[in-house]
């Protein structure tokens, strides 16, 4: 009999680590993103910043796999860099360690909590903390801390029944970075402004990004990431 209890123990704890293995896990999620080989798709960008009026503006993003990325937009807005070429690819393209953190209901979704440790020692990521939705197998969180830009956290929604693909209808980009990391023509229009940065404190700020008109592995040219002769 007590054999029979410690072998039940044993298979238990080794689905119970296959399950949560962070390793595997992190593989689904990307090979469910590189069945996208190429997409573009229409943004509107909403930049909400301490002290700041940015306008809200339209654009179109074009991807090709495994990294090329271009932004067309005719209006302004602070369009955060981390957010727009957000990719697993990028996430997971240096060396790292992954450890499973638990399991969590995230606004409804079953998910899996990982922490992703940089071994790279050049590398700008300190540690980033990821939400997994364990049906989708896609990214619905982030968490990161960086060297050079502050702390940032995405939230992505997805309705994959509509786009077929592990692509996002919608983002929101939480960030907090010093005041003097901001672009220097956003300085100094209001004594506000003025105060926050003598007083050195971090600025806050969110940018809400909704996609739509998913065209996805239609062929998108090598020539629309050409650099554009000034």
């Amino acid at each position: 009999m007590k054999k029979v209890i410690l072998l039940m123990f044993i298979f238990t704890g080794f689905v119970f680590s296959q399950e949560n293995s962070p390793d595997k896990l992190i593989e689904k999620v990307k090979a469910n993103f590189n069945k996208v080989k190429d997409y573009e798709v229409d943004v509107h960008i909403t930049v909400d910043v301490d002290f700041m009026k940015v306008p809200e503006a339209d654009a179109k993003i074009f991807f090709k796999q495994p990294d090329k990325i271009k932004i067309h937009s005719k209006s302004f807005a602070m369009i955060p860099k981390e957010g727009l070429q957000f990719s697993p690819n990028n996430l997971f393209g240096q060396k790292y360690s992954a450890v499973f953190v638990r399991n969590e209901n995230l606004s409804g979704y079953n998910t899996t909590v990982l922490k992703i440790v940089p071994l790279e020692e050049n590398s700008d990521l300190i540690l980033s903390t990821i939400w997994v939705d364990n049906k989708d197998f896609v990214i619905r969180k982030i968490e990161s801390t960086t060297k050079s830009k502050g702390t940032f956290s995405i939230l992505l929604d997805y309705n994959i029944n509509k786009t077929k693909y592990s692509l996002p209808v919608s983002m929101k980009f939480q960030f907090e970075v010093k005041n003097n990391q901001l672009p220097k023509d956003m300085h100094g229009e209001s004594d506000k402004q003025r105060a926050s940065r003598k007083s050195g404190k971090p600025v806050k700020g969110s940018v809400i990004i909704n996609y739509s008109n998913y065209k996805v592995n239609k062929g998108v040219s090598d020539s629309v990431f050409r650099e554009e002769k000034k």
